[in-house]
């Protein structure tokens, strides 16, 4: 029989002992870590007790001398201070919430994000945040219609200049279609359609958006049709029936550069 309360000793493949340290929460089984030590285990247990039953300590008063990961910290943390218990690192506050990547990195999102972060854990790579699901990867950026190959202060803004605020209303989508940026004046409404086949071609000018995009597809099938076979993306227009999308494209004029392409040999 363990010695130490919420803890249990279980085997790796291999046969090396290790410790699981858990509690229960309202009927629920909760894992407060795996660990190679049972004394630190054991200290897992007592500070889950003191969060819950002692009321001990707040998010800042984590540091490194803690046995609890930091996502459990914040797990117990929000469970104690609202009564919800999530596995994710959520920690809920009037109208929105953090979502604590570490004791020093959190990002802010609106309540109504809640259900789905708290099924479904963020992840880093290479500065960009994503979740995966159903075995694919998705940048979370996706969430708010921004395509994986938006950029940031080109085509969309952080309103606030924070960004780590994801909430909707802080997300400014400036360019919603590949291809196509907003170069109006602040009096006349401007947009411009550019293509990168050897360095960036101009399609170009028009007076919306849509119809900019829909020019940037058709410079890709000219160039299709002139054996460029890059992987471009195409612009899907949602709002455009077929025969509207197709009226549009047949009366688009593009760049003659584009039309006069010819493929290096």
């Amino acid at each position: 029989m363990n010695k130490y309360k919420g803890v249990t000793t279980a085997k790796k493949k291999n046969g090396d002992i290790y410790y699981r340290s858990s509690m229960t929460i309202k009927s629920k089984h909760v894992s407060l870590g795996s660990f190679d030590d049972q004394k630190k285990a054991a200290k897992a247990y007592k500070e889950a007790c003191e969060i819950i039953r002692d009321k001990r300590y707040e998010l800042e008063d984590y540091n490194e001398s803690f046995a609890l990961d930091f996502e459990k910290f914040v797990v117990l943390m929000n469970y104690r201070n609202t009564g919800i218990l999530f596995k994710t690192p959520i920690y809920l506050l009037r109208g929105y919430f953090f979502y604590y990547l570490s004791p020093d990195k959190r990002l802010i999102f609106d309540r109504e994000d809640m259900f789905f972060y708290a099924e479904h854990k963020i992840q880093v790579r290479g500065g960009y945040y994503f979740i995966c699901d159903y075995g694919s990867q998705y940048n979370i950026l996706s969430r708010y219609g921004i395509k994986n190959y938006a950029k940031k202060g080109t085509d969309y803004v952080f309103s606030n200049h924070n960004e780590d605020d994801y909430r909707y209303e802080n997300i400014r989508i400036i360019n919603e279609y590949v291809g196509v940026t907003d170069i109006s004046d602040g009096i006349n409404k401007k947009y411009e359609c550019v293509i990168h086949i050897r360095g960036n071609y101009l399609v170009g000018r028009y007076d919306d958006e849509i119809t900019a995009a829909v020019a940037y597809n058709k410079a890709v099938d000219i160039l299709a049709e002139k054996g460029i076979c890059r992987k471009y993306s195409k612009n899907y227009i949602q709002s455009l029936s077929a025969a509207k999308y197709k009226e549009l494209y047949d009366r688009i004029t593009v760049s003659k550069k584009i039309v006069e392409f010819t493929k290096a040999k």
